[in-house]
């Protein structure tokens, strides 16, 4: 999978975070260190131990740079950047039940906000699995010769 690049001072307007909270019920937020045994936990059982290693990265991190999605004290997605390597997004997965909801495309356009807020004039998206749903919403591109990139020579 191709990593793919973001013009983060480009991006689509995003509807709010209290109004996407209340037209939804999903609340979109960044973690915080209380609930990483939690959230770790949840990764692992629904993506892998891969992403619980980056993930536990974006805990470590101050600011916490893992975002959550919650709904009645329920789980459904997460977002990290700034996990893998800087300037990275990614990992980042919504449990199936509760995809088509558009949790993933907020859980992005909020984690490349931050970015952004950060001083980031670009993001990388790390190993883009839905190439055309990043190019779609952010108007990615692809990194030419970048797999496997940063992954090169990744233990497993």
């Amino acid at each position: 999978m191709p990593d793919m690049l973001v013009k983060l001072y480009d991006l689509p307007e995003v509807e709010g975070r209290a109004s996407y909270e209340q037209r939804t019920g999903v609340t979109i937020r960044r973690a915080i260190a209380p609930e990483k045994h939690v959230v770790s936990e949840w990764v692992g059982a629904h993506f892998g131990k891969g992403w619980v290693s980056e993930c536990e990265v974006a805990f470590a991190r101050s600011p916490i740079t893992c975002l959550i999605a919650v709904e009645n004290g329920k789980l459904l997605g997460f977002a990290c950047y700034d996990a893998t390597v800087k300037g990275f997004f990614g990992p980042t997965g919504v449990d199936e039940h509760e995809r088509g909801r558009g949790i993933g495309k907020m859980l992005l356009l909020y984690a490349l906000d931050y970015m952004k807020q950060d001083g980031y004039g670009y993001a990388v998206i790390g190993g883009a699995g839905p190439v055309d749903f990043y190019a779609t919403t952010t108007g990615a591109t692809v990194i030419e010769g970048s797999v496997p990139g940063v992954y090169k020579g990744m233990l497993s």
